[in-house]
């Protein structure tokens, strides 16, 4: 290994290692809505790639319901509802996108709506 490849390393370690939670989860919900996105405007060849993103899309918002059942999470109470409520909605709203009977944008609006609090945004509409 390089000293280049060693100083990039170290700094991509380091970056990493300071980002607050609300960044990583802000991550966490583009990486997998981008997939989501993308499998779907690739076509039925891409019908895989889309159920293994809905199928991440769907662990996330798991472990964001486990996160705020938790009676130590310190967000507001009526936030950790909204959250578990949403949650809800998404494991069932993906289980008729997999069936085949409901359309994929109220989940992708779910997810930047998220994304758009977590930036600190808001609501823009």
């Amino acid at each position: 290994m390089n000293v280049q490849t060693m100083a990039q390393r170290a700094y991509a370690e380091n970056a990493t290692s300071t980002r607050t939670n609300r960044a990583t989860e802000y991550d966490l919900f583009a990486r997998v809505t981008h997939r989501i996105k993308a499998a779907a405007e690739a076509g039925p060849k891409a019908y895989p790639q889309l159920v293994e993103a809905l199928y991440d899309n769907r662990r996330l918002w798991t472990t964001l319901a486990v996160d705020v059942a938790d009676p130590s999470n310190k967000l507001p109470q009526e936030l950790r509802a909204q959250i578990f409520y949403l949650s809800e909605f998404v494991q069932l709203h993906t289980g008729k996108v997999l069936a085949r009977k409901a359309r994929l944008a109220p989940l992708l609006e779910v997810n930047a709506a998220i994304m758009r609090g977590l930036s600190g945004r808001g609501n823009t509409r």
